[in-house]
């Protein structure tokens, strides 16, 4: 059996990684880049980057594919384009990321350090509703919030 830590590791060797910073010159180099956001819906409505796809990872692959409720056409399309996955910290796009290398896509990226690499970066997020949000309230939404409950009994 393997551990969560373990399938992160497993698709590093497999996904390549980019840091936030390094996005504005993917962006300027390719403008069909796709960003693809597989965070919860929630998490997407409360911060996202500007332009970014909202797949959340529980639905991706039918994202990807035609003739499904949740298709999103240019993703479904886009096999052969550049995509950058993005998540809150960067181990759900990686899972996801390896997921669409598996589905086809040719070259796939994940955000190493997620959104909270890229709010530390004070790069710029939006709500749903296309208002900017500031750095600090970012800080605020992306910090672990792991209950004692959630913690690891063992490491008592």
């Amino acid at each position: 059996m393997k551990r969560f830590i373990e399938l992160i590791e497993e698709c590093k060797q497999h996904v390549n990684e980019v840091f936030p910073w390094d996005v504005e010159d993917m962006q300027e180099n390719n403008p069909e880049l796709i960003l693809v956001d597989v965070r919860e819906p929630y998490e997407y409505d409360a911060m996202h980057v500007e332009k970014s796809l909202t797949a959340p990872r529980g639905v991706l692959e039918t994202c990807c594919e035609f003739d499904f409720d949740e298709t999103i056409p240019e993703l479904a399309a886009g096999r052969k384009k550049e995509v950058l996955v993005i998540c809150r910290s960067g181990n759900r796009s990686l899972l996801a990321a390896y997921t669409l290398k598996q589905m086809g896509f040719e070259n796939v990226h994940s955000l190493k350090t997620g959104l909270r690499g890229w709010n530390e970066a004070d790069l710029p997020l939006i709500d749903k509703d296309n208002n900017e949000i500031d750095p600090e309230d970012g800080d605020d939404f992306f910090a672990s919030k792991v209950s004692p409950e959630q913690m690891d009994p063992s490491r008592g």
